[in-house]
């Protein structure tokens, strides 16, 4: 939250808007021109671009820091809040450098934030008013699986984990903390605030999907990438869950067998034993991932309710 005290010289809230940037020159000079309407200073972060990107953005009045190498959306994000904590700002505004975010909803983005009502707000297609122009299907499906992944880990309960569009008040600058490189910042990002403590608003936004080059990401990439962070995170935070089930089929199908087994009794005694091992390894696969996700989950509870004792931390 920002108090009114912490307000730039004349009651007028300094802001920033910043973005990545990696061989957009088709793209960038509007991009920022249109940013500069809503907000005091746009940065862009150059992640090694070999194009003319950074000089256009330049020409059209942002500031450039440039990356010698790709490091990737992580990195660069990393570079920008770092620059943006120095700046002092009052609320940073993040989005693509490709055009498909709309500037126009910036004001609409800063608002809870500015009122104090939020520490972070997310642009979303998935809530009233919010959609994506000719969003591909199979887009859409993953994003939901993703955030439906996303949402056991956390308990946000936010509709679209994956919009880049988001902004952040100087108190969700200060605290929050991220060490992915790729695209699966956007759920670390979520989980650490949803640790802070901070305040997660959406607001409805149109993404455009018809834009010169869009993502640098393969859906397939971006998709299995994000997927699989949200599922370790997931077997950290709830491994009686990610573990125990599949351990419960695992000894379900092993007992299935087995039964099948004696009712085969009579069969070739080679078809005996190799359908017998199978049942017995299958079956003990799936007690230890049982126990073993049973034994995370006491240790989960037992660490909290250690950490409340001690620090009173909830």
């Amino acid at each position: 939250m920002i108090p009114p005290e912490a307000r730039s010289p004349g009651g007028k809230p300094y802001i920033v808007a910043g973005m990545p940037m990696y061989n957009e020159e088709e793209t960038i000079g509007t991009v920022v021109t249109r940013a500069l309407r809503h907000v005091d200073e746009v940065i862009c972060i150059d992640d090694g671009s070999s194009d003319s990107s950074a000089r256009i953005a330049e020409a059209c009045g942002a500031k450039v820091i440039r990356h010698r190498m790709n490091r990737g959306y992580g990195g660069a994000l990393k570079t920008l809040f770092m620059h943006a904590s120095k700046m002092d700002v009052d609320a940073l505004v993040l989005f693509d450098s490709d055009g498909q975010h709309e500037t126009n909803d910036i004001p609409a983005m800063l608002a809870p934030i500015l009122s104090g009502e939020a520490d972070f707000t997310i642009g979303s297609r998935f809530v009233d008013g919010g959609g994506g122009t000719d969003m591909p299907a199979y887009r859409r499906l993953g994003i939901k699986v993703i955030t439906a992944a996303s949402n056991l880990t956390s308990d946000l309960d936010i509709k679209d984990t994956q919009s880049g569009f988001r902004a952040f008040s100087r108190t969700a600058l200060d605290r929050l903390r991220f060490d992915a490189e790729g695209m699966e910042l956007s759920l670390e990002m979520l989980e650490d605030a949803h640790d802070k403590q901070l305040t997660v608003l959406e607001i409805p936004t149109i993404i455009r999907y018809d834009v010169p080059k869009g993502s640098n990401f393969t859906a397939v990439s971006h998709g299995f990438t994000v997927m699989t962070w949200a599922l370790l995170s997931l077997s950290q935070k709830k491994p009686l869950l990610v573990l125990g089930i599949p351990g419960f089929g695992l000894l379900a199908t092993g007992a299935a067998m087995g039964m099948q087994t004696a009712q085969d009794f009579s069969l070739q005694v080679d078809s005996i034993i190799g359908s017998g091992i199978s049942a017995v390894w299958i079956g003990l696969l799936g007690l230890s991932l049982m126990a073993t996700g049973l034994v995370l989950q006491s240790a989960q509870r037992f660490l909290k309710l250690l950490l409340v004792h001690e620090f009173g931390l909830d």
